[in-house]
């Protein structure tokens, strides 16, 4: 697992999350500037498939590859879902739940952290 690429998507996430929940707080519908951010992530996403994918097939370690695949998998699905959930939800409560998956990002990149390096 290449680990910058891990903590700098954890980051973004991160600051997606806050993004959004100062949306959320202020009543307003999710804007541009969080899209991109979210477009940013997605694309570090889609990298970190591919480069764990390949290094998957290459390691001689006991990782269980079905679990790390369908994080990486699952992580690239979550921030779309969301952010057309937010699209769709004219309320704070679109924001909210954009919010929250953000929050699962970390959550995904730290559990294949931890698949990866135990």
């Amino acid at each position: 697992m290449f680990e910058p690429l891990t903590w700098t998507i954890t980051g973004l996430a991160l600051v997606a999350m806050v993004f959004a929940i100062v949306l959320a707080a202020l009543d307003r519908r999710i804007n541009w500037w969080l899209l991109g951010v979210l477009g940013v992530v997605e694309v570090g996403l889609l990298a970190q498939l591919v480069v764990g994918i390949v290094q998957l097939a290459s390691t001689e370690r006991d990782v269980s590859g079905v679990f790390f695949v369908g994080y990486l998998i699952g992580g690239l699905i979550v921030l779309p879902l969301g952010a057309l959930w937010a699209l769709a939800e004219s309320s704070r409560w679109g924001a909210g739940a954009l919010a929250f998956a953000c929050f699962v990002i970390p959550v995904v990149e730290l559990r294949m952290y931890e698949i990866w390096t135990v």
